[in-house]
């Protein structure tokens, strides 16, 4: 309804500020982390990052479903073989939007409107910029490290193809999860969850026209990926719009010098952890590369489960990076330690869950991923489950660390988990080229168990320390009030 022409100024101008006021507090009432009992708080909100998490891991599925059935083996492993360097591209992309994440959170809990618009803003700029370095970076580097990786000729086809693929549309996937990033800094994890869920449906639908119907192969699964991505990312651009304490005024463009630093002091920490896990893997790769095509595509159909197994740990993940946001710009230690304890609890009783039912369910759900002559499909399946039941075994130790990684990234802290990603690199690579030495293959399972173990030593240790200078500081900064 439009207000009256008549009105003066000042009631236009008083009836505006009302009318924003009414728009955050009702923000406050769906999304605020900082009142109300901590457990129920992060599970309600990891719930949508969940549900969103579980359809973004069923496109995921079905383009290796899809790809397996239709185009065999060899193009399985193809996919697997591209696994880790489009891995480290994601994951650059998602420490970035992360660390940015921290800064608009932190500037929610404390109510800061015109700093939260600045930060987004700032975030804006800078994942703009760094999309169009890692296009150029991608495709300058997806050849020669191929070529390190020793992968195998009657693959490479595929694997370089997809990856070109995907390396062009990073600018899209930067879109997204910066989009999504804001969204959730603002307690916001519905939108995503909807976002997710339609670009699930429109993913599918392609996978069957431009791989089944067109017959575009793996070129057509990676091109499915990335329109999906697009129709999310309008999707969120379109809720976003619609989000009063969003809408820019002049001068919100104008980053600071001091803010560009402190979002690269959040993100860049991120990106580098994510890149250098990603090598590790690439690492493993090249071990696994090592055991023929067979070998490859069973430990591929695993990997794709990998999402699965831990789609709740990274939804907590995210949950805990708003919630210790938020309640470092509100200065609420008490609640910050809660959702740390509350957290916890949560992870390990979920990874328990999870682990019974992908021991008792694998065989028939890797077994979707799998085709060919009936000797082929046999010893593809065993090697993917050993590998399934190794890592189902040891889940609540990935669980601890998402959430105490997470938990210490949303207290403004991005450091110390980078350094957890190396001890993560240092275990994982000394493990997947020492282990199959002693063991034989069955040796590379336990690279990824050991690189969690190594991550979560520090980890947990890290807490601590960050929240005892926490809690130090804000007793100093209240006396000094």
């Amino acid at each position: 309804m439009h207000r009256p022409v008549q009105q003066n100024d000042a009631a236009r101008a008083a009836h505006g500020l009302r009318g924003e006021q009414e728009s955050f507090d009702m923000a406050v009432k769906m999304k605020n982390m900082t009142e109300g009992r901590p457990s129920s708080i992060i599970l309600s909100f990891a719930l949508s990052l969940m549900a969103g998490n579980i359809f973004q891991q069923l496109y995921t599925v079905v383009d290796t479903m899809v790809v397996g059935k239709v185009l065999g083996v060899s193009a399985l492993a193809a996919l697997g073989a591209a696994e880790w360097m489009n891995w480290m591209m994601l994951g650059i992309i998602q420490g970035f939007t992360q660390g940015f994440g921290i800064r608009m959170a932190k500037e929610f809990g404390a109510g800061k409107h015109d700093a939260l618009r600045k930060a987004v803003a700032g975030s804006v700029v800078i994942a703009a910029v760094s999309a169009l370095v890692l296009v150029a970076a991608g495709q300058l580097m997806a050849a020669p490290l191929l070529q390190v990786l020793q992968t195998p000729p009657d693959i490479w086809g595929g694997t370089i193809l997809y990856l070109r693929i995907m390396f062009m549309g990073i600018p899209v996937v930067m879109l997204y999860n910066l989009l999504a990033c804001i969204l959730r800094a603002l307690g916001d994890g519905r939108t995503p969850l909807n976002a997710m869920i339609v670009a699930s449906v429109v993913n599918i639908l392609l996978d069957l026209l431009f791989v089944v119907g067109f017959g575009w192969g793996i070129a057509g699964a990676a091109s499915a990926t990335l329109i999906a991505q697009l129709v999310s990312s309008v999707f969120c651009i379109w809720h976003i719009r619609r989000i009063e304490l969003l809408r820019f005024r002049s001068g919100d463009f104008k980053i600071s010098a001091s803010l560009s630093t402190e979002l690269m002091y959040l993100g860049f920490p991120m990106a580098f952890q994510n890149a250098i896990i990603a090598v590790g893997g690439m690492i493993v790769q090249a071990v696994v590369n090592g055991f023929g095509v067979i070998f490859i595509a069973g430990f591929t159909a695993t990997n794709k489960l990998y999402g699965l197994l831990e789609i709740a740990a990274t939804s907590y993940g995210y949950a805990m990076v708003t919630y210790m946001g938020q309640n470092m710009g509100a200065g609420k230690i008490r609640h910050i330690r809660e959702g740390m304890r509350a957290a916890v609890g949560i992870a390990l009783v979920t990874s328990v869950i999870i682990a019974a039912g992908m021991l008792g369910f694998g065989k028939p759900l890797l077994s979707l991923f799998i085709s060919g002559a009936p000797n082929t499909v046999e010893a593809t399946l065993a090697v993917a489950y050993r590998y399934l039941a190794i890592m189902s075994v040891c889940l609540p130790i990935l669980y601890i660390l998402h959430v105490t990684r997470s938990a210490i990234q949303g207290m403004g802290n991005t450091v110390l988990p980078m350094l957890s990603g190396v001890a993560e690199f240092v275990m994982r690579t000394v493990s997947a080229l020492l282990l199959p030495r002693l063991a034989g293959e069955n040796g590379i399972f336990y690279a990824e168990i050991m690189a969690w173990t190594g991550a979560d030593v520090i980890l947990v240790l890290s807490y601590f320390v960050v929240v005892r200078k926490l809690a130090r500081r804000m007793e100093e900064a209240v006396e000094t009030h």
